[in-house]
């Protein structure tokens, strides 16, 4: 079993930044694809971005590409996002996910899951 705790969220204006990480333990991250949804109130939970195991490919949403950017580090076992321009629109929950099959952690179902973190844009 992996397990996965989001950090860095927080309250931004519009137009900042922020970086997301994520730490994951219990098993060999460099096994797993990785994977960032967010879910806003009231919302379904949508895939943001996700990446390869050895970091070879990454997917944005169509609403993030050119804003955000994920990452990673196997040695630290570690996600990342880095949100830049964030819009009021970006509020929302956001989770890291972990599946050993690489496009299987772009849906929602079987993956392994954080807790979530909160991201608040303010306009």
């Amino acid at each position: 079993q992996v397990q996965l705790v989001e950090s860095g969220g927080g309250l931004v204006q519009a137009g900042g930044s922020l970086r997301l990480s994520c730490a994951a333990s219990g098993r060999t991250f460099s096994d797993y694809a990785m994977g960032w949804f967010r879910q806003a109130a009231g919302k379904e939970r949508e895939l943001v971005a996700a990446i390869t195991s050895r970091s070879l490919s990454t997917y944005y949403g169509d609403s993030v590409k050119g804003r955000f950017t994920t990452s990673r580090d196997n040695a630290k076992n570690t996600l990342y996002l880095q949100m830049n321009s964030l819009k009021p629109e970006d509020t929302a929950v956001y989770y890291c996910a972990a599946n050993r099959d690489t496009y299987r952690v772009r849906s929602v179902e079987g993956n392994y899951w954080g807790q979530g973190t909160q991201v608040t844009v303010s306009s």
